[in-house]
C-alpha cells in the first residue's frame, strides 16, 4: 500500500491542532508589506496586517508560492511518502495551483487538485482526504471522489467593513462608504471558482450575522452534517460564541469547528468577517 501524505497551501485556514491530528503539512502563501516579503502564518499574522493597513492606509499584497518553493516542499515530503496529494486555492484566486502543477510535473507522483474554493471550503476537503488515505483508498481513487465532492462545497462570508475590499481593488471606494452609511453588511458567496456578492443585510454586526447563517443552513434537509467550519477573521468572543450557538439551533451538526482565517484570506477581508462553510448532499 503506497503512503499518500495530503498537503495543501495556507489558505485552507485549518487550526495547528487539526493540522497536527490529521499530519497535514503546508506551503505558505507570502505576505508583501512595502519592500519586505513575509510567509502567511509563519513570519507574519493577521494582526501584522491589521497593524499595517491601520499605519498606512494600504494593503498588503500576496504572492503566490514560486515553483522553487514547491519543488522544495514536494521534494522533502517524497523521502518519507510515496505519493502527495496537494489542495490549492481556487486557480481563479492565485497562480498557486498552476505552480504546483508545473513542480509536480518535474518531481511525480503528485496530485495537485485546483479546490475551486478558498478557506475552509478547501479545509473541508482536505479533511475529506485525510479520511479516504486513512482508510486504504489509493491516490488515484481520493482525487476522483475529492473532484465529486468539489461542486458540493458551499463557502460563504458576511463582511462587516468594505474597506479592505475596496483597498484590494474588489469594490469600489464610493460602495463601500455607501455600505459603511447604511450599515450594509454584504455576504460573499464562492461559485465556479470565484467570489460574488450575495443578499446584503442591514443592522448591527452581530444582528446581521445571525440571519447570514439562518439563511445559508436553516431548513435544510440536503446538507452533510458531518461536520461545519466557522471560519474567521479578528471577531469578539461573544460574536463567536452567538455564530455557534445559532448553528447548533439550526442543524444537528456531528463537529462544528472554529478556525481563524489565514493572513491571506484576513487581507482580503479585514476584521469582523465570519462564514459558515460545508458540503452538501
Amino acid at each position: 500500500m503506497s503512503r499518500i501524505k495530503i498537503t495543501g497551501d495556507s489558505t485552507i485556514d485549518l487550526s495547528k491542532d487539526l493540522m497536527e491530528k490529521y499530519q497535514v503539512e503546508i506551503v505558505p502563501l507570502y505576505i508583501n508589506m512595502g519592500e519586505d516579503s513575509f510567509r502567511d502564518g509563519v513570519t507574519v499574522s493577521p494582526n501584522d496586517i491589521y497593524a499595517y493597513v491601520a499605519k498606512t492606509g494600504t494593503l498588503p499584497k500576496t504572492a503566490a508560492p514560486s515553483v522553487g518553493d514547491y519543488l522544495e516542499f514536494f521534494s522533502a515530503l517524497k523521502k518519507d511518502c510515496d505519493e502527495i496529494i496537494h489542495f490549492n486555492i481556487s486557480s481563479e484566486f492565485s497562480s498557486a495551483h498552476q505552480n504546483a502543477l508545473v513542480a509536480a510535473s518535474e518531481i511525480g507522483g503528485v496530485y495537485p487538485i485546483d479546490s475551486r474554493n478558498l478557506s475552509t471550503g478547501t479545509g473541508l476537503l482536505v479533511l475529506e482526504a485525510c479520511e479516504m488515505a486513512q482508510k486504504g483508498m489509493d491516490a488515484d481513487e481520493i482525487t476522483l471522489e475529492i473532484d465529486r465532492l468539489i461542486p458540493k462545497v458551499e463557502a460563504s462570508f458576511i463582511i462587516n467593513r468594505l474597506d479592505y475590499l475596496a483597498k484590494g481593488g474588489r469594490c469600489s471606494s464610493l460602495v463601500a462608504m455607501g455600505a459603511n452609511v447604511l450599515h450594509l453588511r454584504p455576504m460573499i458567496l464562492v461559485k465556479d471558482g470565484k467570489m460574488e456578492v450575495g443578499k446584503k443585510y442591514r443592522g448591527s454586526y452581530d444582528d446581521c450575522m445571525v440571519k447570514y447563517i439562518k439563511d445559508r443552513i436553516s431548513g435544510r434537509d440536503n446538507l452533510r452534517l458531518k461536520r461545519i467550519f466557522i471560519t474567521h477573521t479578528a471577531c469578539p468572543d461573544d460574536t463567536l460564541d452567538l455564530a455557534e450557538k445559532t448553528v447548533r439551533e439550526c442543524q444537528n451538526f456531528g463537529e462544528i469547528l472554529d478556525t481563524e482565517a489565514s493572513c491571506t484570506i484576513s487581507n482580503h477581508c479585514g476584521e469582523s468577517t465570519l462564514g459558515v462553510l460545508f458540503i452538501r448532499e
